[in-house]
């Protein structure tokens, strides 16, 4: 049997449930999911190998307008995602009407197959989920709608047949034993700014930055240093809080995670640091991770 290899690549507006989409399909937690908007800042890559096919799947930052630098080098992220895919999911919360026309446009001019996925169907009336498959089909040309909800994997199992269906064939582009093609560093520093999601109110979460700076796996324990930069001094005494309590609250939950994924006793070390303006200083962004 030919083997079958090719890149997925999950586009869509922001909260609409790529994330949750991408880490049940791969069966793994490869992106943050919250209940804000713009959690993924960056492509990141989840590979499902099996013996006669390799499926490359990709989350993308939601498609928005940008208000900063950031904004501008996450829809590189997206830009790289439509020239390269070899088919597209197309996730749509149910309800949703909006829509970038030039992306839709592009796409279209692809000719690449599209999976047009109304997700979040256990949430919404039936009306509400056909009127919505009605309205985006409409907007593509070469794309199979299936309604699905993510969360409770309903008709993921048609969403991978069909995905096997349309892969061309191909060697593998990966090695067979890889998972993601991001660093155990990117993974702690997303964890880290999840909990930051998480913890934190308005515009704190989206002011800040994580990097791992020393990541050292003993064969106990792994010791991670890691540096929360914000923009204002107000936002580093907000992270830390009274007498160091929410920093603290933010390095244990983060801590218990980071385990979690490791599989292994980690001890975590946080430093909280003032960069001003880093969302539209390039120079910041190329350091943080931002560039292709």
């Amino acid at each position: 049997m030919n083997h079958k290899a090719g890149f997925v690549n999950i586009i869509g507006n922001p909260n609409v449930g790529k994330s949750t989409l991408m880490n049940a399909l791969v069966g793994e937690k490869l992106s943050i999911i919250t209940s804000k908007a713009q959690t993924t800042r960056h492509r990141i890559m989840g590979i499902v190998n099996g013996e006669d096919f390799q499926i490359v799947y990709s989350d993308t930052p939601g498609l928005l307008t940008p208000n900063y630098k950031m904004h501008e080098m996450m829809m590189q992220f997206v830009d790289t995602a439509i020239v390269d895919a070899d088919i597209f999911i197309y996730v749509v919360e149910a309800g949703e009407t909006n829509y970038f026309e030039e992306i839709i446009k592009r796409i279209n001019r692809s000719k690449i197959p599209v999976l047009l996925l109304i997700n979040k169907i256990d949430t919404a009336p039936e009306d509400v989920v056909e009127n919505t498959l009605q309205h985006w089909s409409g907007l593509f040309e070469n794309a199979t709608a299936l309604k699905i909800s993510a969360l409770q994997c309903i008709n993921l199992d048609t969403v991978f047949d069909k995905i096997i269906e349309l892969l061309p064939e191909c060697p593998p582009y990966y090695e067979k034993d890889e998972l993601t093609d991001r660093s155990m560093r990117f993974f702690v520093s997303e964890i880290i700014r999840e909990k930051i999601l998480l913890n934190y109110k308005k515009e704190v979460p989206y002011c800040t930055e994580v990097t791992v700076t020393e990541y050292k796996d003993e064969p106990d324990i792994v010791r991670i240093y890691a540096c929360i930069y914000v923009e204002r001094d107000t936002q580093k005494g907000i992270i830390i809080g009274n007498k160091g309590a929410a920093i603290k609250k933010l390095g244990t939950e983060s801590r218990l995670s980071i385990e979690d994924f490791v599989g292994k006793k980690v001890f975590l070390d946080l430093q909280v640091k003032v960069q001003k303006a880093w969302r539209n200083n390039e120079l910041n962004l190329r350091r943080f991770g931002y560039e292709q």
